[in-house]
């Protein structure tokens, strides 16, 4: 007979790696301070023996797999939609993070609104706020058929119970780190709550179709809070992005077993939730100031979508031994590698000078596409000399000054001649791929000298 033993175990906070003692660093993820201890309940047995024709499933070929398109359900929402494929698939498990105060309680109760209006049944738990809490977000949006249910549990026994009971079409948990098993003595939020909670949900979502939304907290680094295997678990991986501060939100899509991955949409926060932005361009260029030097408009591709943005570079002789570099929406080593390949293949000097780059927008971007722009944006800074409103650069430059293609160039000059630019600085090599745009000019360079000299 199986007999309960209970161990301590050592989990890291970070990654969720397992260890029988505390270590100071985590040879997993190399993380320092992130094992915390925790008691675990665990059974002895003696394994069992397998008998022939044990086996409940046989093993298919490949030829005989029938496919059939995944069901799914319209949130009514089209950028959630286009992040997620299409729609939501019946029976998936899907993460949703963000910082706090971003939105993403807000967007889950507005998918509440559309698909109870379609006539679909959601259960909406909360571990965080009260039902008066829920009532007053919600009297903000609009109104509410009658088949949205509200429920306030954290104890996971009593959530799948409802959930069984109750089989709605889609179920919403904010948030899974308040979900708490009575069987494990550990803290909710901890390591093995999360772990528990989540294959829970899994379990139930692939057994009895019901679709469910669970929402994460997130570090500091901007990661889903708990062991990495959380996001391994789950089907659809959403990260709300954006400052808390500012109107836009961008939902991102890191990881997606029924879409694209990396596709993005683009919300407004307004008074009332947030609202869609149908033309992304249109919204990251409002606001730009006309014959300012160390500006230049790029295109980077999200997804599926090309998005135009502002770059934005100051540049400036420093009164200090040791220059100071900052770069917000990029990397800031790519700024630097840059900045080293302008000075040495084009000559500007820059060793003495602070150097500072925006993406306008607050969008972060890591696309080397967005390269060029960024370069001849310090350079027409530095020299103070304004670049052409009605310009747009995209390429790719090298560490020998070359300007490499970049992949979907025709779609990048289309969303760029649809805001009405008249001029792309695009890599001599893509020339041949584009067929003649009516209302646009395409200059091609080969180096970023080229580039340069167009200032």
């Amino acid at each position: 007979m199986a007999k309960a033993k209970i161990t301590t175990v050592f989990y890291c906070q970070n990654c969720g790696h397992e260890s029988s003692k505390w270590m100071g660093q985590c040879p997993a993820c190399r993380e320092w301070n992130t094992f915390v201890e925790e008691k675990v309940n665990t059974k002895v047995s003696a394994p069992l023996a397998s008998k022939p024709g044990q086996g409940r499933e046989k093993p298919l070929r490949l030829s005989e797999i029938t496919l059939n398109e995944e069901e799914r359900m319209s949130t009514h929402i089209k950028e959630l939609d286009r992040v997620l494929g299409g729609g939501i698939v019946s029976g998936s498990l899907i993460l949703v993070g963000g910082d706090p105060g971003i939105g993403k309680s807000t967007l889950l109760l507005q998918v509440c609104q559309k698909m109870v209006k379609d006539g679909r049944k959601i259960l909406y738990i909360s571990g965080e706020e009260s039902l008066r809490q829920i009532k007053l977000r919600a009297n903000r949006i609009g109104e509410f058929g009658e088949n949205l249910l509200l429920l306030c549990e954290t104890n996971l026994g009593m959530i799948e119970e409802t959930i069984r009971r109750t089989a709605p079409d889609v179920t919403i948990i904010d948030s899974v780190q308040t979900v708490y098993n009575d069987e494990i003595s550990s803290s909710p939020g901890s390591v093995s709550q999360v772990r528990e909670a989540t294959n829970v949900f899994l379990q139930l979502a692939k057994s009895t179709g019901i679709s469910v939304f669970i929402v994460g907290h997130v570090t500091k680094e901007g990661t889903v809070a708990g062991p990495r295997v959380l996001e391994h678990m789950v089907d659809t991986v959403l990260y709300f992005e954006g400052d808390r501060h500012a109107s836009y939100r961008i939902l991102r899509g890191v990881k997606n077993r029924f879409g694209s991955t990396n596709e993005i949409g683009v919300f407004e926060m307004q008074d009332k939730g947030l609202v869609e932005v149908a033309n992304p361009s249109e919204f990251m260029l409002d606001g730009r100031p006309e014959g300012a030097s160390g500006s230049i408009v790029s295109c980077a591709v999200e997804g599926s979508r090309p998005i135009l943005l502002e770059i934005q570079a100051l540049v400036c002789h420093t009164s200090f031994g040791l220059p100071r570099r900052q770069a917000i929406g990029t990397d800031y080593n790519r700024v630097n590698l840059l900045m080293a390949v302008l000075e040495k293949r084009v000559g500007l000097k820059l060793a003495d000078c602070d150097a500072y780059v925006n993406l306008a927008g607050g969008m972060k971007i890591t696309e080397p596409a967005i390269d060029l722009a960024i370069a001849m944006a310090i350079a027409s800074s530095l020299k103070n000399r304004p670049i052409d409103d009605n310009m747009a650069a995209f390429g790719e430059i090298g560490l020998s000054g070359e300007v490499r293609s970049v992949s979907m160039i025709e779609q990048r000059i289309r969303e760029a001649a649809k805001l009405g630019l008249t001029n792309c600085v695009i890599p001599q090599s893509c020339i041949k791929q584009v067929k003649n745009i009516e209302g646009i000019k395409l200059t091609g360079v080969s180096s970023v000298q080229d580039a340069i000299d167009l200032i």
